[in-house]
């Protein structure tokens, strides 16, 4: 019993004493990895700063003298104080690269221009016999035929011509854009519109242009002019008629006036 609690007693001792003379390893810790930055095309050399620096850790960080970090900042001591994270810093100047990229820059094809587009519209012509001069299209007011009608404009000029019939004249599939429409009345006819109108056409338009005319007053019903000197007033006969009887009479009162 005494001989195997003996035993007991090495081995344990053995074992404490192999787990003390074993070698501590600890856990490694993480690395910290900085990149240098890296210098601009002029050769400046910025550094950002970050929360906590200040100008010894900066200048400690990157090996460089105290006194040059103030000089390149414009700096002095007291400024360390005043570190704003997120600021550039300058803490070296290099030669500025003057590598030159190699490519070749690959030609440029011309692409055509687009043709904008343009809609079409439609433009009619109406000439009314405008009876009470009111230059406004009424039930009784008939069309007019023979009349000259004249467009032109739009954006590739041109000019288009026709005549008014009993139904109205119209010139279809024209190019939007501004027109400039003319009519003229036929003989015999005085306008009682405008006779030239500007019309701005819009694609899909289909715009009707109502013009207005009247008899003048030579070609009146029954064929004479109330004006005109020619014309025969009762009133005139009557006075000439007693003009002549007053004279018959005076000449037959001098004649036997005479005789005595």
């Amino acid at each position: 019993m005494k001989k195997t609690f003996v035993i007991s007693a090495l081995l344990i001792l053995t074992l404490v004493f192999l787990t003390l003379a074993a070698p501590v390893t600890a856990n490694p810790l993480p690395q910290a990895v900085y990149n240098t930055p890296t210098a601009e095309p002029n050769g400046n050399i910025y550094y950002i700063v970050r929360e906590g620096d200040s100008c010894d850790s900066i200048t400690l960080l990157h090996q460089i003298n105290s006194d040059q970090f103030l000089k390149l900042n414009n700096m002095i001591a007291d400024d360390c104080r005043f570190l704003i994270p997120g600021k550039k810093m300058l803490i070296a100047i290099v030669a500025p690269s003057t590598a030159t990229p190699n490519f070749t820059p690959l030609p440029t094809t011309l692409l055509p221009s687009p043709t904008p587009f343009r809609g079409t519209g439609k433009i009619c012509i109406y000439l009314f016999e405008d009876l009470n001069g009111n230059g406004l299209v009424e039930d009784n007011e008939v069309a007019i035929s023979g009349g000259a009608i004249s467009i032109a404009g739009g954006p590739e000029p041109k000019s288009l011509s026709g005549t008014t019939s009993s139904e109205p004249t119209c010139f279809e599939s024209l190019s939007e854009g501004e027109y400039n429409i003319s009519v003229a009345a036929p003989g015999g006819y005085n306008a009682t519109t405008s006779n030239n109108y500007t019309l701005k056409l819009r694609a899909g338009d289909q715009s009707t242009l109502d013009f207005g005319a009247q008899l003048s007053s030579k070609t009146s019903p029954g064929g004479e002019d109330p004006n005109s000197t020619s014309s025969t007033s009762p009133v005139l006969a009557i006075i000439g008629g007693l003009v002549l009887v007053a004279g018959v009479g005076l000449a037959v009162y001098a004649r036997r006036f005479n005789k005595k």
